[in-house]
């Protein structure tokens, strides 16, 4: 059986929340869901990398040196994992490994784009509010 896309993107979302006991069960309901690939052992791989940096908060670590608020920034490095990922000389398990990081700036992005919509859609509601005149007080 596939990789849950569904279960994955949850997964991301956890992390960024810094819930890291959820994470670690929609992680083990994700390995126990998946058949063992070398694709898939890759990409799992690169999961465990992700949640185990996050957790120890490592400054050495690729995640601590990104800007997660540029959404310019993640899909830069989106580009770089897909590419690699495309890669024919690389094994099925590095593959899957790129694939799970190039998934994890896509979610990362497009979190960020939302988040950004929503920001804008909160200060145009303020502004409106804001340019809206007053009731005249009743005489």
């Amino acid at each position: 059986m596939p990789i849950s896309k569904i279960f994955v993107v949850r997964f991301f979302q956890l992390l960024k929340a810094r819930r890291f006991a959820e994470a670690e069960r929609v992680l083990e309901r994700i390995r126990s869901s998946t058949n063992e690939t070398e694709w898939n052992k890759g990409y799992m791989s690169a999961l465990d990398g992700v949640l185990l940096a996050m957790k120890t908060n490592d400054t050495y670590a690729f995640l601590s040196n990104i800007n997660f608020e540029d959404e310019k920034e993640l899909k830069k490095h989106r580009k770089v994992f897909l590419k690699e990922y495309k890669n024919k000389i690389h094994t099925d398990f590095d593959r899957g490994f790129f694939a799970a990081w190039a998934d994890y700036m896509l979610i990362s992005a497009r979190d960020t784009t939302n988040t950004e919509n929503a920001e804008n859609k909160d200060n145009k509601t303020l502004e409106t509010e804001k340019e809206e005149p007053e009731a005249e007080p009743a005489k």
